[in-house]
């Protein structure tokens, strides 16, 4: 049930002749489409022109290959500086702007009137906010209230948006413009008429084995998992390890309803609890929502102990303030101290073209995480639920060819795919998994990738960039989640489930290490890939993740893109990054 949008931005470069304040360079179009994104048509010929339009203007980053190489020396285990994560102004130094771009975007905004409502921590985006006729005067273009038939969900963008052409090489994009960078969410709920109460609860058995633990009428519990994986249910203890849920699109959970499932599937543990953190306007309280719900049951509900925080972020579809992955991004860097480990349901699907502008978009958001990981946070991000068809189910195939998602394509970040089914496990038919048509892959993940694609042959042939960064990385069950929601018992499946989940794991081994005076994993995918944690997952070989008219990519023996490399034990897993942390 990952949280769905789409990711469409195009390229067509011409000229027009107006000037822009002192800036007296012809105009020339940044990014144009010819039509709305598919589903999409305008709410109202005659938009306010006085509504407030909340735009980010990016620059180009500075030493963008040195920020990837530091992260990559301090996540690979064999590294003399593995661990060693960098401190918030060095990772600002390596990202910041150069002093002209950061000089001329300043006098454009200036001679026009502008003033910036906030600059990121290292200078390299600015917010402005501005009524929706300014911003059509300012960049030449058409702000319009779009509404999706499907869904009712609505957008305010414009066609096409124009830039001095001498202010051109200091502005990577500005966002949103003629992109669709907003996450939807669409939920596999199957409701349960099941008390809530205590009243007839199953004895709890930690030992219990699998087949009691988790063939229950509830399905995927947490005693379950902590039972399949070997998760720990005793509490966490050390100070500075804290949990990061994200929420979008209003997105919220119920306080009440954690402390009821708590009590329902936690009863060793009732007293677990979670703050909220809201960024632009993000909701902090509100009848209990089923992604946030989900989220939040399952990370306090296994990390047992582990401080845990939900970052509420305003904006999304609906609103003409939806940039949500780039306002976190950019609230959690101006922070001096982070979560050790963030989760997030949201994610979207690539666009089916080749485009430069979705590109610079795409590797802004990408190295948004890249300065996480090297600041020691491991971003976590459920793959999808469309199969090799994108990030939701029923999403179309316009071209034939595999629909990656995004940013699930962002090698900085580590993607988790589902499983369903205990003795043994198996794929989720649902799980997103694939390749990337922005993102190369990396090297990390290169020798892994190749041994299947040579098991794999000629199935799908021509149907995916067998070059790309090859997703998901690992996974967890996904299927058969209950949870609370505002009073009563309901039944989740996707890949949302399963990324908080995991994350929950890599909290409680962060436990352990910084108990032992080790660092946290930080950037995991090194170190996953790596010899250290070959033993540390339940290879998972039967199954696929059907779509676009295909039976998509079958499961395989190691690594393969429905599964990653396979479903984590927690004890495994736990003596590995001990070992790779000597």
């Amino acid at each position: 049930m990952v949280a769905a949008g789409l990711y469409l931005l195009l390229l067509l470069p011409f000229s027009l002749s107006r000037p822009a304040g002192s800036f007296k360079s012809k105009l020339v179009v940044r990014s144009s489409r010819a039509t709305p994104p598919a589903g999409f048509v305008p709410l109202a010929l005659a938009d306010d022109p006085g509504r407030t339009l909340r735009l980010t203007v990016a620059l180009p980053q500075g030493n963008v290959a040195g920020l990837h190489a530091a992260l990559l020396d301090v996540s690979d285990p064999k590294s003399a500086n593995y661990g060693r994560h960098t401190s918030k102004s060095d990772v600002e130094h390596l990202v910041a702007p150069k002093a002209e771009s950061s000089k001329t975007v300043a006098d454009w905004l200036s001679n026009n009137g502008i003033t910036p409502s906030s600059i990121s921590s290292s200078g390299d985006m600015l917010t402005i906010e501005v009524p929706a006729s300014r911003a059509n005067t300012l960049l030449n273009a058409n702000f319009t209230t779009y509404v999706h038939d499907a869904t009712n969900a609505t957008m305010t963008r414009t066609l096409s948006y124009s830039l001095p052409d001498e202010l051109g090489p200091h502005v990577s994009f500005i966002y949103p413009t003629t992109q669709v960078l907003s996450p939807s969410s669409r939920l596999r709920i199957r409701a349960v008429d099941h008390p809530t109460t205590m009243d007839g609860r199953h004895p709890r058995t930690r030992r219990a084995d699998v087949a009691s633990a988790c063939n229950s009428e509830f399905g995927t519990t947490p005693e379950c998992l902590q039972t399949l994986y070997n998760i720990p249910a005793i509490s966490a203890t050390a100070s500075g390890n804290t949990l990061a849920v994200t929420g979008f699109l209003d997105e919220v959970p119920d306080p009440d309803d954690l402390k009821t499932f708590l009590a329902r599937f936690r009863p060793d543990a009732p007293d677990g609890t979670f703050d909220f953190t809201s960024v632009n306007g993000g909701l902090t309280d509100g009848n209990g929502t089923s992604e946030a719900s989900l989220d939040i049951q399952y990370t306090v509900g296994l990390a047992t102990g582990v401080h845990t925080t939900f970052v509420s972020v305003g904006g999304g579809q609906g609103t003409a303030n939806d940039s949500p992955f780039l306002d976190e991004i950019n609230f959690l860097l101006q922070q001096d101290v982070l979560p050790t480990v963030m989760t997030t349901s949201f994610a979207g699907s690539e666009p089916d073209n080749d485009d430069a502008d979705f590109t610079s978009l795409a590797q802004t958001v990408c190295n948004g995480y890249a300065q996480l990981g090297l600041r020691g946070v491991s971003v976590l991000f459920g793959s999808g639920d469309g199969g090799v068809a994108g990030a939701s189910p029923g999403v179309g195939c316009p071209s034939q060819s595999f629909i990656a998602t995004f940013p699930s394509d962002c090698p900085f970040v580590t993607y988790v795919g589902a499983t369903q089914q205990f003795e043994p496990e198996v794929a989720a038919p649902f799980s997103s998994g694939g390749f990337s048509n922005a993102f190369p892959r990396p090297d990390y993940q290169a020798a892994q990738v190749e041994t299947y694609l040579e098991a794999l042959g000629e199935t799908n042939a021509g149907l995916f960039n067998a070059t790309g960064r090859a997703f998901p990385d690992v996974s967890f069950q996904g299927v058969g989640f209950p949870i609370v929601q505002n009073g009563r018992l309901n039944v989740l499946d996707g890949t949302s489930a399963s990324s908080p989940s995991f994350a929950s794991v890599v909290a409680l081994i962060n436990d352990q290490l910084l108990n032992a005076g080790k660092p946290s994993l930080g950037f995991m995918n090194p170190f996953l890939y790596s010899e250290a944690a070959s033993e540390a997952f339940n290879d998972i070989t039967s199954g696929s993740n059907p779509g676009c008219g295909t039976e998509g990519f079958p499961a395989h023996s190691g690594w393969d893109p429905v599964t990653g490399l396979g479903t984590p034990d927690f004890e495994r897993l736990l003596a590995a990054a001990m070992n790779a942390a000597q």
